[in-house]
């Protein structure tokens, strides 16, 4: 069957499942000390994320927890609201954990001035240990990035780059908002490389107004430029009744979802072409990088920042609407500044919701996990008779089976490259939460 068959025959919507259950399922059932006191109790080392909530200007394709900011004087505002919330964590019996990785995302992380950068880095050094084989990574945007800004994460120890690129013709920057000429990209990548972080990553968006195969074959060239060792190509989740400022995009019209496809086969050609692997749903790394031997030796983990090495960490997250993670729980901080910081100075960690999960949470998830991961399921691998437990399931796959997305076997099934563009779809067959109506989702392809 064709691509475009394929696309008739399967677009849906459904989670990206960065989590399972996802984010839309966390609610204040659980009380906050239950979340919090199963924090404490993992005695994992950690991966750490800082949220950054702050912009220059707005995207109008944005589907991040930030706000327009023009006020740096914020940040140090922000940066003493992180400090009482560690402060408080510490208060509550957080020792001082080693940390296998960090990561500032956003928002803007580069919003901050060098001297908030150091800041930053200094609250780090006293609530954390940091481990010798640290991944420490931040996102960038290039717009705003200065070579005094990169020599300050340099100095906090990041030895990861990420790169908000997303599309480099300038009829669809125009229309999303964001002027952002190839001249400021290879200035980006040469204040990297020349302060000696020299992993970058690129971040690119399909399904935006006027991107045709032409347009999106001089923003591949463009982004194939700056020698990349990784690069993410995200499908456009358009959601307005979340992101109100995505409705603007409508007037232009947006790429349906066979054009979509076709871009992002058209990349998948390009990108293998030069070299990079992919590894499944949004991501493409080089033979050497880390996510493809983690892909290789199945360590390869998914959370809230994507495709990610070190599974084994435990996810502790700090700052405005951050979510964290334990084996069975997931906790979010409060995602609106007011209630966050009357939290803290009422001296209460701004936990506001999440979800501790029952065995069978656990179950599928490991399942879901193992499919957007490792792109197979083991049978086996698994605590339940799996064909009996799962058996409406697996006659669905029976139709994938069919048009070339999965191969079943006596023993699992595996994804198979064309079935990778519709990952999401064959992942939702295992997800017992999306019976419920009142939940939205992005469309899958």
């Amino acid at each position: 069957m064709e691509i475009a068959e394929l696309v008739k025959k399967y677009e849906s919507r459904g989670p990206r499942y960065t989590s399972y259950p996802t984010a839309l399922y966390f609610s204040d059932s659980t009380s906050a000390k239950e979340l919090e006191k199963a924090a404490l109790d993992d005695d994992r080392d950690l991966s750490v994320y800082i949220h950054i909530p702050f912009c220059a200007s707005l995207c109008r394709f944005c589907g991040c927890s930030s706000s327009v900011c023009t006020d740096s004087r914020k940040a140090d505002e922000y940066i003493d609201a992180l400090r009482l919330e560690l402060g408080l964590w510490k208060a509550a019996g957080l020792g001082k954990r080693k940390v296998g990785q960090i990561h500032f995302g956003g928002g803007t992380p580069n919003f901050l001035t060098p001297e908030q950068i150091d800041r930053l880095n200094a609250l780090i050094e006293e609530f954390f240990d940091k481990t010798e084989d640290l991944e420490f990574s931040v996102e960038l945007d290039p717009r705003t990035l200065t070579k005094a800004k990169v020599e300050a994460f340099a100095r906090a120890g990041v030895n990861r780059a990420s790169l908000g690129v997303q599309d480099t013709s300038d009829k669809t920057q125009k229309a999303v908002g964001r002027i952002q000429p190839q001249s400021m990209n290879l200035a980006a990548v040469e204040y990297l490389r020349d302060s000696g972080i020299s992993k970058i990553n690129i971040d690119l968006m399909y399904g935006l107004p006027f991107q045709n195969e032409d347009s999106f074959a001089k923003t591949l060239e463009d982004a194939l430029a700056l020698a990349p060792s990784r690069l993410a190509l995200f499908n456009y989740a358009h959601v307005p009744w979340m992101k109100a400022a995505q409705k603007s995009l409508e007037k232009y019209g947006l790429p349906d979802a066979q054009t979509k496809v076709g871009l992002f086969t058209q990349a998948m050609k390009t990108l293998e072409g030069a070299g990079f692997e992919y590894l499944g749903l949004d991501h493409f790394a080089l033979p050497g990088d880390e996510l493809v031997l983690a892909r290789k030796n199945g360590s390869l983990h998914r959370n809230f920042q994507g495709y990610s090495t070190r599974g084994e960490l435990a996810l502790f997250a700090i700052g405005l609407t951050s979510i964290s993670q334990t084996a069975d729980t997931y906790r979010q901080n409060h995602k609106d500044m007011p209630s966050y910081t009357k939290s803290l100075v009422e001296g209460r960690i701004p936990t506001a919701r999440g979800i501790k999960l029952s065995a069978e949470d656990i179950l599928r998830r490991s399942i879901i996990m193992d499919l957007m991961c490792l792109l197979r399921v083991r049978y086996a691998d698994y605590p339940c008779d799996f064909k009996d437990k799962f058996a409406s399931a697996l006659e669905k796959l029976k139709e994938f089976q069919k048009d070339g997305l999965v191969l079943l076997n006596p023993d699992g099934f595996e994804i198979t490259k064309t079935g990778r563009i519709f990952l999401r779809d064959a992942a939702m067959l295992f997800d017992a939460y999306l019976s419920d109506p009142t939940k939205r989702y992005s469309k899958t392809v």
